[in-house]
């Protein structure tokens, strides 16, 4: 490869073009740079004004007007988000969902319908690789089906799917996938119990000032 770089070098000046190919190659890449920059600059501006800003502001439409219109997040009728909740990266909610207070959401994320994550919970799609020399990063998507209910300050990893109905306690992780109507509890997770499969329930929450 060096020696194709030098020899294109050699000819490009015999030719008198190097001069002009580094000089439009420069314009490229800075305009590329600057474009990539400017819009993640502005991304990172928009998710440090909710989630710094706006998050604390105690009325509900506003919040839901700037995560929807401004940031983008795809949002179901009738959720309530708490305050203090933070969002960052492609997160989907479905209908009457309720995301407690302080909550953290980050990653890719699908969220269905009359699901209920408590206070505090933390939900992510990326880690590290533990025995990696360059401690790489991976990716992986967390799917939580309809009337899941995920208690206060509950951990999920990336990857997981939380079933349909499932339960996961408060403060517990969860490591693997989580059956439909299942009961998992503890660090990590495992079952206790089985949850009633004749849910029906709508959540309709709309408190003042929360």
């Amino acid at each position: 490869m060096n020696r194709l770089l030098q020899f294109l070098k050699v000819l490009l000046k015999k030719l008198n073009l190097f001069k002009v190919t580094v000089y439009i190659y420069s314009i490229i890449t800075f305009k590329f740079i600057s474009i990539s920059g400017i819009n993640y600059f502005f991304q990172a501006l928009k998710l440090y004004i909710f989630n710094d800003l706006i998050t604390k502001f105690p009325i509900h439409f506003i919040r839901l007007f700037y995560l929807k219109k401004i940031i983008g997040v795809k949002i179901g009728g009738s959720c309530f988000i708490h305050m203090g909740v933070r969002f960052e990266g492609n997160i989907e909610l479905g209908n009457n969902t309720v995301i407690g207070r302080n909550c953290i959401l980050k990653g890719d994320i699908i969220i269905k319908n009359n699901v209920s994550i408590t206070a505090e919970t933390y939900i992510f799609t990326s880690s590290h690789i533990v025995n990696n020399p360059d401690f790489y990063c991976f990716y992986k998507n967390v799917i939580i089906e309809d009337y899941a209910w995920i208690g206060a300050r509950a951990t999920i990893l990336p990857g997981v799917r939380i079933g349909k109905g499932a339960v996961l306690g408060a403060t517990s992780t969860a490591t693997k996938d989580i059956p439909d109507y299942a009961i998992f509890a503890g660090i990590p997770a495992k079952q206790i119990g089985v949850r009633s499969t004749e849910l029906n329930y709508k959540l309709e929450y709309s408190p003042f000032f929360q």
